[in-house]
């Protein structure tokens, strides 16, 4: 019988990451076990911890030895499978056991939810399960895929997929094999916006055993969740990516709709990536992993070339009739030697016209990612960008543009260094000033504007988009999360504002992230029996990214930009930690970072990793903290790893890490 306990303190400190031995009281020997939460003493207080082991010997003295309290009362234990993934992520994400603990519990404690709960979409009130729809021969083959070479070959699918290929079906259909094998699964989604279509489309489909996690639930809606997932009373959980660590006591599928988006990585400690860990996860449930996505990302990609993962493709859109939208690029230099010194194309504005008097749908979508302090030329299109990063210069109040990878900088130019032109500036155009020239422009039609500031509150996002599914609306304009994974059968208009913004991010990911968006953005016309059209406009319409996803070609995006990515020593084709310093004074904290990267210089010589910066991080400055960046380049992943943890030594909780 155990008499010792080793728990890990819930204290998230660097100095307490690690096991402490605590006695087992005598009411607790026949029923204590790894992963309950336990009350303890720690210090002068009391605190609470969780249980990672247990012994009959004890390695101190056993008059220093202090003994468990009692079980915490709103304690939600953690189980094996759970224990030692938080055990992986504290070792990938360099956090401690405790930041990996809380990560895993998407519940964090028991909470009685109140009598009153305010639903997170309207559903159907009718929850029986519908007929199941025909699929394609296409999908069909998918599915098959997918469950047969699953069933002896572990590795993760790619379901890659046109937009309007119908992967929501392939999805369904595995979800529904799973059930019929008394197993269950997780549909993650990058952001609650898409809950609305999804939710209904699944109640309509399997009833009622679906749960819902998501950041706007209260703690009680979220704890219930998660209790009767835990029972194996639900077959389902949709959410986005702290639904991965449902706790199902028989896990057979993880699906990852639009598994390129960023959404997926979280940006607090432990920082990780939702499809690596689903990796994790599904080694240690043998769970099936899918990420399904019209435009993968470049990882993604590359692991199907490299074999750590399968390929199932969908080439064409799954409704009869429904083909591919014509898409016109325009390029808005032309526009503005010809006078229109508007927002919207000529073009534009006569297509849209010609949709209300169709009474057709139309999205403007506003490509904003990226754009703040960038410098580009109306004339010729082209950024200010840095020699020797090929990333865009970032504009300062200073009246300095600067590279914030290596630090260059210079004076803000006056003219286009390219062409010479007068006309260049730092861009930038908000949903607000869009919805106000549309309605100028065309005061007839019915506007509906999709932001951060419309759709706050629980329901924001469901609300617009129910409204426009019901056609109380002619025109939707939005950011990019009007373009994710909606339907809607009545728009065959999707107009393109400032397509290349994203071109001009301080990052090397740019040109990838704006094949994304404008590839999904231009996914949304036409995806029924109605013909539909996009307008792209761009001061770039040569690059290959705006190029490539006007015709929906990926692997030709994908060609270019892995080979620009080898050339660079950029990820995938190699590994980059970069390490943000933050403190509230300047000189202090450029001076922590310039010594760190020295350090890192003199230690690791002999694995010669490449060290770029520090230098002002592009958002400079973040609630009274300065910020320095430094970027570390090697192709061997585990050397950052090394070079991370002994940083993070160095800095204790003064730096952040991220490794890609």
């Amino acid at each position: 019988m155990a008499r010792y306990a080793d728990i890990i303190v819930n204290i998230s400190a660097e100095a307490v990451d690690r096991g402490f031995t605590y006695r087992i009281p005598e009411a607790l020997q026949e029923t204590l076990a790894p992963g309950m939460k336990v009350e303890i003493p720690f210090r002068s207080k009391t605190t609470t911890g969780y249980v990672v082991g247990l012994s009959d010997v004890c390695s101190y003295e056993e008059e220093k030895i202090r003994e468990i309290i009692g079980l915490s009362s709103k304690g939600v234990g953690i189980d094996d499978t759970y224990m030692e993934l938080a055990l992986w992520m504290k070792t990938v994400y360099g956090c401690t056991m405790n930041q990996a603990l809380k990560t895993v519990l998407p519940a964090k404690r028991q909470v009685k939810r109140g009598k009153t709960k305010v639903a997170a979409v309207p559903l159907p009130e009718d929850t029986a399960p519908s007929p199941a729809p025909a699929l394609s021969e296409e999908q069909s083959r998918a599915v098959r895929d997918i469950l047969e070479e699953a069933a002896g070959d572990k590795r993760p699918s790619l379901l890659y997929g046109v937009t309007g290929s119908g992967k929501t079906e392939v999805y369904m259909a595995l979800i529904a094999e799973m059930i019929r094998r008394g197993r269950q699964s997780i549909l993650l989604i990058p952001e609650i916006a898409l809950t609305y279509q999804n939710l209904r489309r699944f109640y309509a489909r399997f009833g009622g055993r679906i749960g819902v996690i998501n950041s706007r639930q209260s703690a009680g809606e979220k704890f219930e969740t998660v209790e009767k997932a835990r029972k194996g009373e639900l077959d389902l959980v949709i959410g986005p990516r702290s639904a991965l660590f449902t706790p199902f006591p028989k896990l057979g599928l993880i699906l990852i709709d639009e598994a390129h988006e960023e959404a997926y990585r979280s940006d607090t400690s432990p920082r990780y990536d939702s499809v690596h860990v689903a990796e994790k996860l599904g080694e240690l449930t043998g769970a099936a992993l899918v990420l399904g996505s019209a435009t993968p990302s470049l990882e993604s990609f590359a692991n199907t070339e490299s074999g750590k993962y399968r390929l199932v493709r969908l080439p064409h859109r799954a409704a009869a009739g429904s083909q591919l939208p014509q898409v016109h690029i325009v390029d808005l230099r032309k526009e503005l030697a010809e006078g229109n010194k508007s927002v919207f194309s000529r073009l534009l504005q006569e297509k849209t016209q010609e949709r209300l008097e169709r009474k057709e749908q139309v999205m403007l979508f506003l490509n904003r990612r990226g754009y703040a302090g960038f410098v580009s030329c109306r004339s010729c299109g082209k950024p200010v960008k840095c020699p020797h990063c090929d990333v865009s210069l970032t504009y300062h109040k200073s009246g300095f543009v600067k590279c914030h990878y290596c630090g260059y900088s210079l004076p803000m130019p006056k003219t286009c260094p390219s062409c010479g032109s007068p006309y260049i500036a730092a861009f930038g155009t908000g949903t607000q000033k869009v919805e106000m020239l549309v309605q100028k422009i065309f005061p007839e039609a019915r506007v509906l504007r999709m932001d951060a500031d419309t759709t706050a509150g629980k329901s924001g996002h469901s609300r617009i988009l129910s409204a426009f599914s019901h056609e109380e609306a002619d025109i939707l304009i939005g950011t990019q999360m009007i373009v994710k994974g909606h339907g809607f059968p009545k728009v065959t208009l999707v107009g393109v504002l400032a397509a290349d913004i994203s071109l001009y991010a301080p990052d090397y990911r740019a040109a990838e992230r704006t094949f994304d968006l404008l590839t999904q953005a231009a996914g949304r016309a036409g995806r029924s029996r109605r013909p539909g059209e996009v307008v792209i406009q761009t001061y770039m319409p040569e690059h290959y990214a705006v190029e490539s996803a006007a015709a929906q070609d990926y692997e030709r995006f994908y060609r270019q930009e892995i080979a620009y990515r080898r050339l660079m020593h950029y990820p995938p084709a190699g590994g980059l930690l970069s390490v943000l310093f933050s403190d509230k004074d300047e000189e202090k904290n450029a001076a922590r970072a310039a010594a760190a990267a020295e350090m890192v210089k003199i230690r690791f010589a002999a694995q010669a990793p490449v060290i770029i910066g520090p230098t002002e991080d592009s958002l400079a400055k973040l609630q009274d903290l300065y910020r320095q960046s430094l970027l570390i380049k090697h192709d061997d992943r585990r050397v950052l790893w090394e070079i991370r943890d002994y940083l993070e030594k160095l800095t204790g909780e003064s730096a952040r890490f991220d490794i890609n």
